[in-house]
């Protein structure tokens, strides 16, 4: 709670500066409602909206569904606040690759500022800051669908004479497309990510009834990472991994033992019941 409560409080000093940053008579974003926007959806389900890719193809956001989401909204005539988050969300999820696997999210990056941003301007903007991940797509809304799809994702944005005034952060959606956390900042990080798909990840129930090994093994690895600081990516805790693998060696132990008990038990029984020779009984 207090780390959540720690980036509820860096998002509003954040949009105070900017709030305050635009000079009187000056169109601004209020900052205390674009807060309060941005967390009342938390918990929804925004509606399905089709969106077009990078080479105009039509996308529905709820084909993202079945892995956790990350959904960033831009614009590409941005040349500050929007680079900078952007590669700050590459180097975070090039970490958070290494610690969860790059098949366990997804990743979106919205294009607000129609018609400019079109499929074309997207492309471009992908390419100039070498955004090329299997798992991100830059998808652009039609625009009379931007007020009703960034109302959906609590976005708020205000037009300037300088380009936007905006939230800065990224939507944390779970695998059902619901809404689980807002991660507000510029300077985003592995660690402020990490914790939110990290906890929707080890709580998701497993693909089949029983889990598979594979299955298994990922969320024992994705447990035993920790964030270091030093280097701002996830390593693993071997001292926990070591505590992990001794409890699970010890459980097998005490299955193996327990089968080769039930199996010599039942081996007794069998023989008890055999018949004497020369039919004696």
């Amino acid at each position: 709670m207090r780390h959540c409560a720690d980036r509820l409080a860096a998002g509003l000093l954040l949009l105070l500066l900017a709030g305050t940053a635009a000079a009187d008579g000056v169109p601004r974003l209020d900052s205390r409602q674009a807060l309060i926007d941005s967390q009342a959806v938390v918990g929804n389900v925004p509606p399905d909206f089709t969106l077009l890719d990078r080479q105009s193809r039509p996308v529905r956001l709820s084909s993202y569904r079945g892995k956790p989401l990350l959904v960033s909204f831009i614009y590409t005539g941005c040349f500050t606040i929007c680079p900078t988050q952007t590669r700050a969300l590459l180097e975070a999820v090039q970490g958070l690759d290494r610690m969860l696997g790059p098949s366990q999210f997804a990743v979106v990056s919205i294009g607000f500022n129609q018609p400019f941003d079109s499929p074309q301007a997207l492309r471009a903007f992908a390419a100039q800051h070498r955004i090329d991940h299997v798992n991100w797509a830059f998808l652009s809304p039609p625009r009379q669908q931007v007020d009703a799809l960034t109302k959906a994702y609590g976005f708020s944005f205000v037009e300037t004479p300088a380009g936007f005034d905006h939230i800065v952060g990224v939507t944390v959606l779970d695998a059902e497309g619901r809404i689980h956390s807002q991660v507000y900042g510029d300077r985003l990080t592995a660690e402020a990510l990490g914790g939110p798909l990290r906890q929707l990840i080890l709580a998701a129930p497993p693909a089949g009834a029983v889990p598979s090994l594979t299955e298994l093994v990922d969320r024992v690895r994705i447990l035993c990472t920790v964030y270091d600081p030093d280097t701002g990516t996830y390593r693993y805790d071997w001292k926990l991994l070591l505590e992990v693998m001794g409890g699970l060696g010890f459980f097998v132990s005490v299955g193996v033992y327990l089968w080769r008990e039930w199996r010599a038990q039942r081996q007794a029984r069998r023989q008890t019941r055999l018949p004497l020779p020369g039919g004696a009984s």
